[in-house]
């Protein structure tokens, strides 16, 4: 029986100089710009740079039609959101990225900015985060600049201001709230974060992870690959930035995160691990929906469209 190679799993080569060649190439989907819709339709996106020296960028998403109250255009939520990926691949441009926040901006709706951060290895934790924490500052500077992004300015509400993400982009959400705690960012309000399957870990593994070790599409040796590529060198999995639960001040951090929306499904080997971080945000006073399905698998909405609907709907209805 051969050996289980996790960069093979992941069509992944690691170079010598640290960095890797990722072997799958996904279809891209460019922005549509702001002029000129085409009939049927109903959001439409740009690009916008964020950093040109870290080459992150945002893709910002919006419905063609916005909604009024009393003649006067309606604010709408602004959504900043953050791509799966396992900290290695994936853009905003993807294909499947690209519809889910068209899905998302059209739905709910919203103003969905959509945030292309910099990929470990290349970029180690916590690179990620300070990309992320660039795109909420972005949008604070929209807030009060006169020359401000049109889209941002005349249809976001700062006041719902909303961090979601998706695995290893749920860890960014939660981590950039608790970052922002301490932060003057009016006048944006973080009105709740959204951790759609946190990809979080430790260094004792869990029941789950026992039970869930060869799974199909996430067994653990690629867990394991995963967070020794992201995180910082030296580092082991009880770090904060891996397991938040580890850390007494991250803890103490938690009653502060104001409302929280945790999405898990039972066959994710990660699913005690993200139930305990319900558990603990709890206990420390954080007001938590969660929203757990004994059946399904970690990234099962990449392949079933009747779960990203039931996600989307499990969003629309913490956001509305």
């Amino acid at each position: 029986m051969s050996k289980f190679d996790p960069y093979e799993h992941l069509k992944i080569i690691k170079n010598k100089d640290g960095t890797l060649t990722r072997l799958m190439e996904f279809p891209q989907i460019p922005a549509t710009g702001d002029v000129n819709p085409l009939p049927g339709q109903t959001v439409v996106s740009k690009d916008v740079t964020l950093d040109p020296t870290k080459h992150t960028w945002l893709r910002i998403f919006r419905p063609v039609k916005i909604p009024s109250n009393d003649n006067k255009i309606a604010k709408l939520p602004l959504i900043i959101y953050f791509h799966a990926g396992g900290w290695i691949n994936f853009q905003v441009s993807d294909a499947l990225n690209h519809e889910t926040m068209n899905k998302l901006s059209g739905d709910i709706p919203a103003i969905a900015v959509a945030v292309n951060y910099r990929l470990a290895p290349e970029t180690r934790l916590p690179g990620q985060y300070d990309d992320a924490l660039d795109a909420l500052n972005w949008i604070k500077t929209q807030s009060t600049d006169p020359t401000g992004d049109p889209w941002i300015t005349q249809f976001g509400d700062f006041s719902r201001v909303f961090l979601y993400g998706t695995s290893c982009g749920a860890n960014i959400a939660l981590h950039t709230a608790l970052r922002v705690i301490n932060q003057d960012i009016s006048p944006v309000t973080i009105a709740g974060i959204i951790l759609c399957q946190p990809l979080i870990g430790g260094r004792k593994r869990t029941r789950s992870e026992l039970k869930l070790a060869a799974d199909t599409l996430f067994p653990l040796p690629v867990i394991d690959l995963l967070w020794e590529l992201a995180l910082p060198d030296g580092t082991d999995r009880d770090h904060r930035f891996c397991n938040p639960l580890a850390d007494q001040q991250v803890k103490e951090k938690m009653e502060k995160l104001g409302r929280c929306l945790v999405i898990g499904f039972g066959g994710d080997p990660l699913i005690d691990r993200q139930q305990d971080l319900v558990q603990q945000m709890v206990m420390q006073g954080a007001v938590v929906e969660a929203r757990f399905d004994d059946v399904g698998f970690h990234g099962i909405e990449m392949v079933d469209p009747r779960r990203a609907s039931a996600i989307l709907g499990f969003v629309k209805e913490f956001i509305v």
